[in-house]
């Protein structure tokens, strides 16, 4: 199914590679105090984003399963409630790489240049993030009854999470007040983890503290994704 809609994952990568182009060189010349040059410091900051809101968005499914009867017919399977959610998981986490990949590949005509082993290393946290995100998405969708009570959750966390976290311009660029409010934010820790992987600089204190937020955060989503697929019998 996810194979077939090409025009959803094609889509799904428009926004993020329409920063990457247009936005991309109005920062080459402007100093961003991240460690690298506009692209290692946007690029990281696109495939976060991409990952906020393309599995953000993964609940839509199960509304729609929900609407068309599938979720009554997988209640009386012998199928582990559990594996029902990480099989749904493991396609978000898929596509989203796959997606990543791609952004990354563009980036690299545009003039990214970065060590493979910390594109790699952004690849795992991005890979970490849609995990925990859709799982979030996944149970919200399984509480609510229509797309029209699903997007505007949605909407309304992913517009301030995409502003705090210092996608497009590192944070350390904001106001104080803004900059301290941005701490609160979960996914500043993973841009700020990946930009220093980006620049080759592993060791970082970033990137240490980028995987515990990445690793705490899904262990939170996924548990309340399970609980709640065990709860609904799905």
């Amino acid at each position: 199914m996810t194979l077939r809609s090409r025009f959803a994952l094609l889509f799904g990568l428009l926004q993020p590679m329409l920063f990457l182009v247009f936005f991309g060189p109005l920062l080459q010349d402007i100093p961003l105090n991240g460690g690298g040059d506009s692209w290692q410091t946007l690029v990281p900051g696109l495939m976060v984003q991409l990952g906020l809101f393309t599995s953000t968005f993964a609940g839509f499914t199960v509304i729609m399963e929900k609407q068309y009867g599938v979720i009554e017919r997988m209640r009386v399977t012998p199928v582990s409630r559990l594996a029902l959610l990480l099989g749904r998981l493991l396609r978000d986490i898929v596509q989203l790489l796959t997606q990543s990949v791609l952004l990354v590949l563009v980036a690299v005509a545009f003039g990214l240049r970065a060590p493979l082993l910390g594109v790699l290393i952004g690849f795992a946290f991005v890979g970490v993030l849609a995990l925990a995100l859709a799982a979030l998405s996944y149970a919200l969708a399984m509480w609510v009854g229509t797309p029209q009570e699903f997007a505007p959750v949605v909407n309304s966390v992913n517009l301030p999470a995409t502003l705090l976290s210092g996608v497009l311009l590192p944070m350390t660029l904001a106001p104080g007040w803004l900059d301290a409010i941005s701490h609160f934010v979960p996914f500043r820790y993973l841009v700020d983890a990946v930009r220093r992987a980006f620049v080759g600089d592993y060791l970082a204190p970033e990137v240490a503290l980028g995987a515990g937020v990445a690793v705490l955060l899904a262990v939170v989503s996924l548990t309340v994704g399970t609980r709640v697929f065990q709860r609904a019998g799905a």
